[in-house]
């Protein structure tokens, strides 16, 4: 089982923010992007909103870096770690500008792009940037088929009910042809999703407890049977924990060990941290005393 992170600074929810993060930025982004890399996690994320409704901020936050920008920032600072859209709203886009925009940032890092892609839910979003809401669900799985059929393809073809596109050229195009793509969501339908459509499932907001009925219900069903390809099952971290504290690191040992358990390959991880310097600290902590407890 291998650690992301959820990166803090670049999305600021009131589930779980921190209150030094309102003022931090770029130096600081930096820091936790290079450390990081240097104690071998596995990812960075961002998130994507356009314009959060002032209604809506309360509950889902206002801070949403864009995560193109922001990852063209981390990639020059790197070597090894990946970075997790978490998650493009696929709605928003042409495929082929996912395509083209998200494959010269592949190509320019490396190869350590992972798409994580979502149907999306907020309807005052979709209608501000012109974008189908009603259809969504029919214009997101034709989507999922024309990003594979285009990324990383200097001369990509396609044709399906709402994207066709052929005679034309995508050049630089991605460093990956087999791009891993991760489906978002927190339902059923979500998982199904993922493994007709996907390389893994990265759900958002689900516990231990919500999720462990769904895969025992979704390993019970022919398109789990059906794959031949790896599956990442990437499960959010659904405790806020000091690795530093002793007592908090054991039990946030004790809660991965649930997560590997139940076939979790990546887990994104948040934590409970009061400023830059401990957050650092505390990545140093699980990189040292939890990861080889999970070997």
């Amino acid at each position: 089982m291998r650690f992301g992170l959820v990166t803090p600074i670049v999305t600021r929810h009131p589930s779980h923010d921190a209150a030094w993060t309102e003022d931090a930025g770029p130096a600081e982004l930096s820091r936790i992007a290079v450390a990081a890399d240097r104690l071998g996690y596995h990812h960075l994320t961002c998130s994507e909103h356009v314009a959060i409704p002032a209604a809506v901020a309360p509950v889902r936050g206002a801070r949403y870096y864009d995560p193109l920008a922001t990852f063209g920032f981390l990639a020059a600072q790197t070597a090894r770690i990946r970075f997790v859209t978490h998650v493009l709203v696929l709605g928003y886009h042409h495929p082929l500008a996912i395509a083209k925009r998200y494959g010269t940032l592949d190509r320019l890092a490396g190869g350590r792009l992972v798409l994580g892609v979502g149907v999306g839910t907020l309807a005052e979003e979709f209608a501000l940037l012109g974008a189908e809401f009603a259809d969504r669900g029919a214009r997101y799985e034709d989507a999922l088929r024309a990003l594979r059929a285009a990324f990383g393809r200097r001369a990509p073809s396609y044709s399906g009910p709402h994207y066709r596109f052929a005679d034309v050229l995508v050049d630089p195009c991605g460093m990956q042809a087999a791009i891993p793509i991760w489906l978002g969501g927190r339902s059923a339908r979500s998982l199904r999703r993922a493994l007709e459509f996907g390389d893994g499932w990265d759900p958002f907001g689900l516990s231990l407890e919500q999720v462990e009925p769904m895969l025992a219900a979704a390993r019970t069903r022919s398109a789990w049977e059906r794959r031949r390809q790896p599956f990442d099952l990437v499960l959010p971290l659904d405790r806020l924990l000091d690795p530093v504290d002793a007592a908090e690191r054991a039990a946030l040992a004790d809660r991965c060990a649930r997560y590997r358990d139940l076939g979790t390959t990546v887990l994104n991880l948040r934590l409970r941290h009061r400023s830059l310097g401990h957050y650092l600290e505390q990545l140093e902590a699980v990189a040292r005393d939890v990861a080889p407890l999970l070997a």
